[in-house]
């Protein structure tokens, strides 16, 4: 077996020595019907993978990219992020991959009591913070985001003003059991109208 190193010419493509003694027979010209090669000229066809060519890169979908990309510019920033079971957190943007999971530094959880909730006396919406600390948030879980400002970090959302945490927390759970109700009268009016939701089954338990 021939021993080759990467220094060594590759070898002529097949026919090329039987072309190179048609061309000695004729006195150097081409062969009929055929093109000779130069004197000299080597043929350089595609190299073998193994002999000394560069691996290819793998390249991955944009798509994979574009969320990351959006995210680089939000690093070790304070956001606002909602999620898609109602929650709001407030926090420093840490860490994230590829897939949007988020690392939240200093996160608060903010919980929003509408006005009237706790009667026609509450003219204003009420909010508190719940201290959350290191959050992990899926990336398939958030439905927005955003950058806040912090010049506005201690103004009260319009509207509503800063409570008692207890307070709002029982207000937003008797809130939440109205709602709930209310979707199960809905969803029960439906059903006698022949509509039939994805979850209706589990509206009317």
């Amino acid at each position: 077996m021939e021993n080759l190193s990467i220094s060594d010419h590759p070898p002529p493509p097949p026919g090329y020595q039987h072309q190179q003694q048609q061309q000695q027979q004729h006195g150097g010209a081409p062969p009929p019907g055929g093109q000779g090669m130069p004197h000299g000229h080597h043929p350089h066809p595609h190299p073998h993978p193994s002999l000394g060519r560069p691996p290819q890169p793998q390249h991955h979908p944009a798509q994979m990219f574009t969320t990351a990309a959006q995210l680089l510019d939000l690093t070790d920033k304070k956001l606002m992020v909602a999620l898609r079971d109602g929650r709001k957190l407030l926090g420093i943007l840490r860490s994230w991959d590829q897939f949007a999971n988020l690392v939240l530094q200093n996160t608060k959880e903010r919980i929003f009591v509408p006005p009237n909730t706790a009667g026609p006396d509450q003219t204003k919406g009420l909010y508190a913070d719940i201290e959350r600390g290191i959050f992990l948030v899926r990336g398939e879980n958030v439905l927005l985001l955003g950058e806040i400002d912090l010049d506005k970090d201690d103004d009260a959302p319009p509207g509503y003003e800063l409570a008692d945490r207890k307070l709002v927390e029982e207000l937003a759970k008797q809130k939440k059991q109205q709602d709930k109700l209310k979707e199960k009268k809905k969803v029960r009016k439906l059903g006698v109208e022949g509509f039939e939701g994805e979850n209706l089954g589990e509206m009317l338990l």
